[in-house]
């Protein structure tokens, strides 16, 4: 568990997706929990996701999708962490998609993915938990 002070997260949508509501709410969620929220909003690129995680020394990034590209932006998010050395930074992805598809997400580096209806609670604790225990190695 983080020992540096409070948990810094990075909130935004990738590609074209252009429903923020959810990402907005987790937003607020984490604040209210003590975080230190960055929300970056629409239309984000995985190079601009993994920029502002390295600029705001972030320790976690979630990324929130609905239309339907989670599998193709995860593998390039994953692989700049990867080549960036940051392979400590928590990353979540949840959203609106085929449950079926969240092994595959998983199996892409996604440390953990969480369906729209997933209580802000658990996505919480899940954070505060596991901060500093991604898993995907440097």
């Amino acid at each position: 568990m983080k020992t540096k002070g409070k948990i810094r997260a990075i909130v935004t949508k990738v590609g074209l997706d252009g429903h923020d509501r959810g990402a907005k709410l987790l937003s607020y969620f984490l604040r209210e929990a003590g975080m230190e929220v960055m929300y970056l909003g629409l239309f984000q690129t995985p190079e601009a996701i993994v920029s502002a995680a390295i600029q705001e020394d972030a320790d976690v990034i979630c990324v929130s999708s609905l239309s339907g590209g989670h599998l193709l932006y995860t593998p390039q998010i994953v692989s700049l962490l990867k080549e960036n050395n940051l392979g400590h930074i928590l990353f979540l992805f949840g959203g609106v998609f085929p449950v079926e598809d969240m092994p595959l997400l998983k199996q892409e580096g996604v440390n953990e993915v969480f369906l729209s209806m997933t209580p802000m609670e658990e996505i919480v604790r899940y954070i505060k938990e596991n901060v500093g225990r991604s898993g995907r190695g440097q």
